[in-house]
């Protein structure tokens, strides 16, 4: 079973729009995957139950019958940090329930299992804890989305070196390039450099998600992990 973290270099760097494409990716290759996003905020009730939407749009890429709750079990309503909104509502994260959740995940038997994280690595919990504590304990593979703008840069290397120094594997990098950024180009050639690990793909927002999934260069992660079911997707961009 290959796990998978996604984490990004800030919060709204589109980790969520990476992780449907990577699972489509795999999906249409059929392979079994299942999506996992223990915590998010900025949630809406949908029948007394508060759902998200980037849980929403995982579960329609995955392909292993989950429900919402499974994905998205610890939800909280306001849009801020989740420990201030679990502060406000008295309650506590817990590292035991996120793990929890993930172990009722794996009990699923997929080939894989797509986690999105929540802010940036270091997302506090609460009581000193941190979400990359959970990753460390489930030992998952991180891919590291980098959110083109001022400043990323900086945030990328610190990012992978953090991720380094919690002794886990990264897979590799996605640039992630919503909007025109001056020297876009340049800023992408340097952290190919910077970064020791491969650039995944280039992805600017597509309507389809079909197309972003084309752009993701699946053979870098497969030939790591000797999944050689997996047929590699159409190739757009040229990778280090």
């Amino acid at each position: 079973m290959l796990k998978i973290f996604i984490t990004a270099t800030d919060t709204d760097a589109g980790k969520t729009y990476a992780a449907q494409a990577l699972v489509n990716a795999f999906v249409v290759n059929n392979i079994k995957v299942a999506v996992y996003k223990p915590i998010s905020a900025g949630c809406q009730y949908v029948n007394n139950e508060l759902v998200n939407e980037d849980a929403l749009l995982l579960l329609k890429q995955a392909n292993c019958q989950q429900t919402v709750l499974q994905i998205n079990p610890i939800a909280f309503e306001p849009a801020i940090a989740p420990h201030i909104a679990a502060i406000q509502l008295q309650q506590t994260i817990n590292l035991t329930d996120i793990k929890q959740g993930y172990d009722d995940i794996i009990a699923l038997e997929p080939e894989i299992i797509i986690c999105e994280g929540a802010g940036g690595w270091r997302l506090p919990l609460g009581h000193g804890n941190y979400l990359s504590e959970f990753v460390q304990a489930t030992q998952q593979n991180v891919i590291l989305i980098v959110n083109m703008k001022l400043g990323c840069l900086n945030h990328a290397i610190l990012t992978y070196q953090a991720i380094v120094a919690d002794g886990l594997n990264c897979l590799g990098w996605i640039a992630n390039c919503p909007e025109s950024m001056p020297y876009l180009t340049e800023n992408i050639a340097e952290l190919t450099e910077l970064l020791p690990v491969p650039k995944l793909a280039e992805l600017a927002f597509e309507q389809d998600i079909k197309q972003a999934a084309k752009k993701i260069n699946i053979s870098l992660i497969t030939e790591q992990f000797n999944l050689t079911s997996v047929t590699q997707v159409n190739l757009t961009n040229s990778y280090k």
